[in-house]
């Protein structure tokens, strides 16, 4: 009785029986909580990646398309394409 008109503080393990099965469930919930915080940083750095490649490949594109359209230009200057 007089111990409960006083706050407990210290280890809940000083006042609580320990359960072996609870400690493994909570351990292996902050192992997958870390393991997700994990993968959720690796599928953002990889779609990062996939975004600047992707903005390569669109520079490409249209460094090509440029390309096209100067020598198809050039040639109808030059009068070798006639129009």
């Amino acid at each position: 009785m007089i111990g409960d008109r006083f706050k407990r503080s210290g280890s809940r393990y000083l006042y609580e029986p320990f359960d072996p099965a609870q400690a493994r469930i909570e351990t292996l919930e902050r192992v997958l909580e870390e393991r997700w915080a994990s993968l959720e940083n690796t599928l953002r750095h990889i779609d990062q990646t996939v975004e600047r490649l992707e903005r390569r490949l669109w520079l490409a594109v249209f460094g090509v398309a440029a390309a096209l359209a100067s020598q198809l230009a050039a040639a109808v200057i030059m009068g070798e394409l006639p129009i």
